[in-house]
């Protein structure tokens, strides 16, 4: 179990640093290059300040959130990340029953170590539905990729969320210092498994990637697409015309090109650009609830949290993913109340101000 001290997820995070082998805390912790941008992502959020209403009624506030035509229990999801095992034996199925016990979407990483199907089998055991999305890397191997897109399906995920951020691996020089460059034997990406030869493929990043490739996608499966990693407003406008049903604000969590934006300030013009046409959701530095709350108030939907979650499984399996998630489900709530807010739907832009620094 986790100490009675971890009240917030900063608490969680330190716990996780002293049970993790060094060597994993830094790749899960690490960002690309100068790590500027992994930087940014937790420090944007200071540049914001939440302007509270007053005498609202707000005694019972509701947090359940529709994305897709299904209601999850609040606006807070289980953004995709990598390697779980490697935080502890729980791995991807442990937060797959946390995730289900909280009634939120789990985001399965395609580099999970941890089968889909055994994911979606472990989410199953809780008492509410499992509610599952897919992350896809498109392979230049098309007939592969909807190989996975098939498996996805048929384990019951409810969306595929595309990233769209990597042609090439980031360079992160943390990870080439340590020499971390691949799993450890007795794990491996399970989802890349080949559907005729048994074996373990490789993820590849295809710099060749272009819209055509999601013109694609949307033609071979009726799931929701979700674009993972937009910062730019006109690829916001674009999304639409391909074919996607969403877009994920997110830049991998410094993973990938250092000194782009933090994601709560690109969040602002993407929701312009996409002008209500689209859902917007947001990943990259939430780590309470006045950060959800932030997010929310200024056009997104709902928020992913990823490093939390890893942070959770390391601190205590299973039960460290439902603190972190029920943590932030209490901090939202508390925000809420005090910012005048009954629902998500009543987080709008007006109760946020720009820090002026003089």
């Amino acid at each position: 179990m986790t100490s009675p001290t971890s009240v917030n997820v900063a608490d969680l995070r330190e716990v996780a640093r002293r049970r993790l082998d060094p060597v994993l805390d830094s790749y899960f912790a690490g960002g690309a290059g100068d790590e500027r941008t992994l930087r940014d992502n937790e420090a944007a959020f200071d540049a914001y300040r939440i302007l509270p209403r007053v005498l609202r009624g707000v005694g019972t506030r509701d947090l359940r959130t529709k994305l897709f035509g299904e209601t999850i229990s609040m606006p807070v999801l289980v953004s995709p990340t990598a390697f779980h095992r490697l935080a502890h034996p729980d791995g991807e199925a442990g937060c797959a029953r946390a995730t289900a016990a909280a009634d939120t979407i789990m985001v399965v990483s395609m580099a999970a170590t941890t089968a889909i199907e055994t994911i979606a089998a472990a989410a199953a055991e809780a008492d509410r539905p499992p509610r599952l999305w897919f992350q896809l890397y498109p392979q230049p191997d098309l007939a592969f990729t909807e190989s996975v897109v098939r498996r996805a399906e048929a384990a019951g995920c409810g969306a595929l969320v595309v990233t769209v951020d990597s042609p090439v691996f980031g360079r992160r020089e943390r990870d080439l210092r340590h020499g971390f460059l691949d799993l450890p034997d007795g794990l491996c990406c399970e989802n890349m498994r080949d559907p005729e030869t048994g074996g373990i493929r490789s993820i590849v990043m295809d710099a060749g990637l272009d819209w055509s490739r999601i013109e694609w996608l949307r033609q071979i499966t009726r799931l929701p697409i979700v674009l993972k990693g937009i910062l730019h407003p006109a690829d916001a406008a674009l999304a639409a015309r391909h074919g996607a049903d969403a877009v994920l604000v997110s830049n991998h969590g410094g993973r990938q090109l250092d000194g782009v934006p933090a994601s709560i300030d690109a969040l602002g013009a993407v929701v312009d650009a996409v002008g209500g046409q689209l859902p917007v959701l947001l990943d990259g530095g939430i780590r309470r609830g006045t950060d959800a709350l932030t997010a929310l108030a200024l056009g997104a939907v709902a928020v992913g949290v990823g490093r939390p979650v890893v942070w959770g499984l390391a601190a205590a399996g299973e039960a460290g993913v439902r603190q972190v998630l029920e943590l932030l489900r209490a901090d939202l709530d508390r925000a809420m109340a005090l910012a005048g807010a009954g629902s998500p739907a009543e987080l709008t832009p007006d109760l946020i101000r720009p820090v002026v620094r003089r």
